[in-house]
């Protein structure tokens, strides 16, 4: 069964640690996290981002197929299924397709037109018994579409987003989507801190997870951020593994070229991934 994320975040916020949003694009992606989170006894956030979601056909093939699998794996840890960088658009969508929890990221607009939506969708998820993730700044990179310079947010804006009721707020403090350049700045721990000190009890999001040193990870953690997103990483693994197969000649050799063992240990190597990340989070036997 899926949950929504407001009990894990708000005790990972209380435990001082954080819970993984690891992004799915298919099948081998989904069955590789969801036994990652069992095996290691913790809670975990599937994020599908719009463009993931138009890929596997639509966010009810999604939403159908992870409930099923949840099942069939006999699937006990909380599990969400929470919808990434969603478009006003979007978060209905996933509403209406059965996920547990969305994201709106109203980011690009002004803050008012942020703020109007966001309090809509607010009642909307509480009825639905859904969480919801608001975003204020922006994060850096490319998502979907939407470019980001990974302008550090403000947190007086924060304020008026969390004080609407969302459950989670994904905040810009330097983070970028995707792999991170040489001359990246770092975290701005000094707006997450001012971010933190407004917004309470407020479980925060780092986006961006791929790339950051552990010691800033730690210290965000800290800081209140419970729920770090990871989605390039996974996808290095999967290349990484996928690519030694074949030079190897392995999918040559018998029936190697069969996409359930020529995708074998990509899925592997996403599942060992996720189990690394949640080790680093601190959410392994929190569930």
């Amino acid at each position: 069964m899926l949950v929504s994320a407001k009990e894990m975040l708000e005790k990972a916020k209380a435990g001082k640690y954080a819970v993984g949003q690891f992004n799915i694009n298919n099948l081998e992606w989904t069955k590789a996290a969801l036994l990652a989170a069992q095996e290691c006894n913790s809670p975990i956030i599937l994020g599908v981002s719009e463009g993931a979601g138009k890929y596997m056909t639509g966010f009810k093939t999604v939403a159908a197929m992870v409930k099923a699998m949840v099942e069939e794996l006999k699937i006990t840890v909380p599990v969400a299924l929470h919808l990434d960088h969603g478009t006003y658009e979007g978060c209905y969508k996933c509403i209406e397709a059965g996920f547990s929890s969305i994201m709106f990221d109203g980011s690009h607009y002004p803050i008012e037109e942020n703020v109007e939506k966001t309090k809509e969708l607010v009642k909307v998820c509480a009825e639905k018994g859904m969480s919801l993730e608001a975003e204020v700044g922006s994060i850096g990179g490319e998502e979907d579409g939407v470019v980001g310079a990974g302008e550090c947010a403000d947190p007086n804006e924060c304020k008026m987003v969390a004080d609407l009721g969302v459950t989670m707020l994904a905040a810009g403090i330097g983070n970028i989507h995707g792999k991170y350049p040489a001359n990246w700045q770092g975290l701005s721990f000094e707006t997450l801190d001012a971010i933190q000190k407004l917004t309470g009890d407020m479980p925060l999001v780092l986006h961006g997870g791929t790339g950051i040193p552990e010691d800033m990870i730690k210290k965000a953690i800290s800081l209140g951020v419970a729920k770090i997103n990871v989605n390039t990483e996974c996808q290095l693994s999967f290349a990484a593994a996928t690519r030694k197969y074949v030079e190897e000649g392995k999918d040559l050799q018998g029936k190697g070229f069969d996409p359930r063992k020529l995708l074998a240990p990509g899925a592997e190597a996403i599942k060992a991934t996720v189990k690394e990340k949640m080790e680093l989070f601190g959410s392994v036997n929190r569930a």
